[in-house]
C-alpha cells in the first residue's frame, strides 16, 4: 500500500516532560514515512535537546503565548503533504498515522480529517464526531462502526476537528493562510473548520484514528481541568462571533457563554477546586477577553510558503509485529521490566494487568514507553458496562485485547 508522507506539528509550552512522552508515543508508528516538527518555549527546546529525539525533530524555537502562530510556523517547516496535528499533553496510538492519513489517499475530495480523542482513564471518549453551527455551539454526530466517514459540510454547518488529532492537507491549509494569530488559545480549529466549510472542502471523521489526551495544566487550566484565567477563551469567542456569527445573534450567544463559563466554574468552587473570589476573577477576566476580542485586527491571511526543506524522517520503525504480555496484578514487577526490556529492542508492548477485583480498568501510555491496562477481572473497562461482571482471566484478557486490536495491532495468528 502506498503511504503519503505526513509532517506531525507539535506545539509545547511549559509542559517538556509531557512533550517527550508524546514523542515516545509518535516512535512507535507503524507508518514509514513521516517527520515530526516540534514548535517549542525555552524548556521544551531543551528537553529535546538533551533527548533521545534531538536529531531526528525540526525544532522551532518560539516563546510566545498563540497557538495559532505556532501552529503557522510548524506548517512553514513541513514537508509532508500531509500535516497532522497532536497536543504535546497527547499520545497516540501506534496506528493513529495510518488511519488519519488513509482517507487523504482514497478520496481526493477529503482536505481534512479527524479522530477520536480518549481521556484520562485512556478508556472513556472526550471527544468522537461533532459538527457545529455559525455560533460556535457543538452537535454531537451519531456515526455507526469504525470505518471512515467523509462528511461534507455547508457554509452554516461545518464538521468539528479536534487540534490534538487532525490533519489537513497541506496545500490546502497553507493556501488559507492556516491559523489565525487572532486566536491566541481556543476556537482556533474550530474557525479553521467553518473556513474549511465556506470552501466546500470535505472532512472524513476516522474513529481508530485515536489518541489518549491528558490534559496537563497549562496557563490558562489547573491539571484537574479547573480554570485559572479565561481572559482568552473570551477573546477567542468574541473574534469568532464577528467573523463567522450575524451581528443579532452576538448577544444571545454571548449570554449563555458566560452562563455556561459561570456553571462550569461554580461546579468547581463546590469541588473545592475554586474558591469563590476565583470566580468572580474568573468572570470579570472572561469580560475583559471578550472586550479584547473585539479589538484585535481580522486581518487576511496571506498564503504559508513552503520550506526548502526536505522531509525528515522521525527515529527508528518499530517492529512490525507488536508484543502482548499479561499477566495478575501480584506479578507486576517481573511483567513491567519485561515490558521495559522489549520496549528497548523496538517492540511495541502492550501489557494488561488484572486483580481478582471489580476495580475499574486505565490505560495509561507509562514513561518507560509501553501500553499498560490495570483493573479488575470483574471490573468494568467502558464506562457503559455493568459494575461487576462474572468471567475468567482468559475472557476477561481476549476480550479487552479485542477492544484495542485495530489501534494496536493485536491480531491473533
Amino acid at each position: 500500500m502506498s503511504h503519503l508522507p505526513v509532517s506531525v506539528i507539535i506545539v509545547s509550552r511549559g509542559r517538556p516532560a509531557a512533550l517527550i512522552r508524546c514523542l515516545a508515543g509518535l516512535s512507535q508508528q507503524f507508518y514509514p514515512t513521516f517527520e515530526v516538527i516540534v514548535v517549542a518555549d525555552p524548556p521544551g527546546v531543551a528537553a529535546v535537546e538533551l533527548g533521545p529525539y534531538a536529531t531526528s525533530v525540526k525544532l522551532v524555537k518560539f516563546d510566545e503565548p498563540n497557538i495559532s502562530k505556532a501552529r503557522n510556523l510548524g506548517i512553514a517547516h513541513a514537508a509532508g503533504d500531509i500535516v497532522a496535528f497532536i497536543d504535546d499533553d497527547a499520545v497516540p496510538e501506534p496506528t493513529w498515522l495510518g488511519h488519519l492519513s488513509a482517507p487523504f489517499l482514497s478520496d481526493a475530495e477529503v482536505g481534512a480529517a479527524g479522530g477520536f480523542v480518549r481521556g484520562r482513564n485512556g478508556i472513556s471518549f472526550q471527544w468522537k464526531a461533532r459538527c457545529f453551527a455559525q455560533t460556535g455551539k457543538t452537535t454531537d454526530l451519531n456515526l455507526q462502526g469504525t470505518q471512515p466517514v467523509v462528511l461534507h459540510p455547508t457554509p452554516e454547518r461545518a464538521i468539528k476537528t479536534e487540534g490534538t488529532n487532525m490533519a489537513l492537507r497541506r496545500d490546502v491549509i497553507a493556501s488559507m493562510g492556516g491559523f489565525d494569530p487572532a486566536f491566541r488559545y481556543y476556537l482556533d480549529e474550530t474557525d479553521v473548520n467553518m473556513r474549511l466549510a465556506r470552501n466546500s472542502v470535505a472532512t472524513a471523521i476516522v474513529p481508530l484514528a485515536e489518541v489518549h489526551h491528558g490534559y496537563h495544566a497549562n496557563s490558562i487550566r489547573n491539571s484537574n481541568r479547573a480554570p485559572r484565567d479565561l481572559f482568552e477563551i473570551g477573546a477567542s469567542l468574541a473574534v469568532f462571533l464577528r467573523k463567522h456569527c450575524a451581528e443579532q445573534e452576538h448577544a444571545q450567544v454571548w449570554k449563555s457563554f458566560q452562563a455556561d463559563q459561570r456553571k462550569r466554574a461554580l461546579e468547581f468552587m463546590v469541588a473545592g477546586d475554586l474558591e469563590p473570589r476565583d470566580v468572580r476573577r474568573l468572570m470579570s477576566r472572561l469580560r475583559e477577553g471578550y472586550k479584547d476580542g473585539h479589538m484585535r485586527d481580522l486581518e487576511s491571511l496571506p498564503p504559508i510558503s513552503r520550506s526548502a526543506e526536505g522531509l525528515l524522517p522521525f527515529g527508528a520503525h518499530p517492529d512490525p509485529h507488536p508484543v502482548q504480555l499479561s499477566g495478575r496484578f501480584w506479578s507486576r514487577r517481573r511483567l513491567r521490566e519485561e515490558a521495559r526490556s522489549l520496549v528497548e529492542a523496538g517492540k511495541v508492548v502492550s501489557l494488561f494487568l488484572f486483580s481478582p477485583t471489580s476495580l475499574y480498568h486505565r490505560v495509561t501510555f507509562t514513561s518507560a514507553g509501553f501500553w499498560e491496562q490495570t483493573g479488575g477481572i470483574f471490573g468494568r473497562s467502558d464506562r457503559d458496562q455493568p459494575l461487576f461482571r462474572l468471567t475468567s482471566f482468559a475472557r476477561r484478557l481476549r476480550a479487552e485485547k479485542l477492544r484495542v486490536a485495530d489501534q494496536r495491532r493485536l491480531f491473533d495468528e
